[in-house]
């Protein structure tokens, strides 16, 4: 008669790290589904903290940051924060390539936009991380993905935060939106305001609705944006426009800030600033398909820049900030700090008169 297996045997190999995901890949693997739609997919997902300490390659002082979501939908196709899905996937996982990101669908670069992450209890969280946040030290609400993405309508996760905040005092908080959503906390954010230091910013990247349709397919056109700012202003709320990224070849001219900065001044905003494109690897697949497809002609040279960098040159930067200047200097707009999401050095006026360069060349 044949021996049965003994079933309580070690496993095979059992020296080898388990294949099962850890940290975030696991979190992320136990995340309940919480709804679907427009080929997006939403999970709840358990988070230890919502207030992180911030680190950045681009310098910027702010200390702090909350991002209520994973993932955003807007799917803006230059967006620096696409290498946060990485660390959602098991071991292993590989970012694409440039070469073979069209057909990876459903890598995490191109699931950013597709797998949203609803963080649980981010207001309880909130309440027992402040306490780490020294006095003075700015909190950024909106860093890597928007706070008022469609899902938020539903989820009301950044509401909650803001509830938080309008029963304390003394903190120094900026936030960042392409929405218009954020007129719906017009209430909490007046409140807000009277006890602490608050600045609201509101991405608007072009005038032109179409372009803007490509570059960030699922955010509120321009307009709605421009309006926003608007109500804020009339709230009496602090609230300037980010006109960032400037796109190399495609909205870095003066003429396309100039008409930036018209609207700006309409809409009483309270501050205008922009900044170079900022092309992280995570990003550059997405973004040079969308280059390659409606900018052929710019292809070339962004590819031999991007390969081996994600900054624009310096030269390039500081024409960029003089063309800013003037547009500001123009239209009696009060500058921004190249910091652009923090709380300090708000309605610094410009300068009585700025050279402006004559010609903008790509990466000149």
């Amino acid at each position: 008669m044949a021996k049965a297996p003994d079933t309580t045997a070690p496993t095979l190999f059992h020296i080898l790290p388990s294949a099962l995901p850890t940290g975030l890949a696991r979190l992320a693997a136990e995340a309940e589904p919480a709804g679907a739609g427009h080929e997006i997919e939403f999970k709840s997902l358990e988070t230890r903290s919502i207030l992180n300490k911030s680190l950045s390659k681009r310098q910027l002082s702010l200390a702090w940051s909350i991002n209520p979501y994973r993932g955003c939908e807007f799917a803006c196709r230059y967006c620096y924060a696409r290498y946060t899905h990485e660390f959602l996937e098991p071991a292993g996982a590989t970012e694409p390539s440039v070469s073979n990101a069209e057909h990876q669908p459903q890598s995490w670069a191109t699931a950013f936009e597709r797998r949203i992450f609803l963080k649980q209890h981010a207001a309880w969280l909130l309440e027992q991380d402040l306490h780490k946040v020294p006095h003075g030290e700015e909190i950024a609400l909106g860093t890597a993905t928007d706070p008022y993405q469609p899902i938020e309508r539903k989820a009301g996760i950044t509401r909650s935060l803001l509830e938080v905040f309008a029963r304390r005092q003394g903190h120094r908080i900026g936030i960042i939106t392409k929405s218009n959503l954020i007129l719906r906390d017009i209430d909490l954010l007046t409140r807000i305001a009277a006890r602490n230091t608050l600045v609201l910013h509101l991405t608007i990247t072009t005038t032109d609705t179409d372009l803007a349709r490509l570059l960030e397919p699922r955010a509120p056109r321009p307009d709605l944006r421009f309006q926003a700012v608007t109500k804020l202003r009339e709230a009496g709320l602090t609230a300037g426009i980010l006109c960032s990224p400037l796109l190399p070849g495609i909205t870095d001219n003066a003429e396309a800030l100039d008409r930036m900065a018209t609207r700006a001044a309409y809409a009483r905003a309270s501050f205008f600033a922009a900044s170079p494109l900022f092309l992280k690897q995570c990003s550059r697949p997405t973004y040079l398909s969308f280059v390659r497809e409606h900018f052929p002609h710019l292809l070339s040279r962004y590819e031999q820049h991007f390969r081996t960098t994600d900054f624009a040159p310096q030269p390039y930067r500081e024409r960029m900030a003089t063309l800013v200047r003037a547009a500001c200097r123009r239209h009696h707009l009060p500058e921004r700090s190249t910091d652009a999401l923090l709380t300090r050095d708000i309605g610094r006026k410009p300068p009585a008169s700025v050279h402006q360069p004559s010609q903008q060349r790509l990466f000149a």
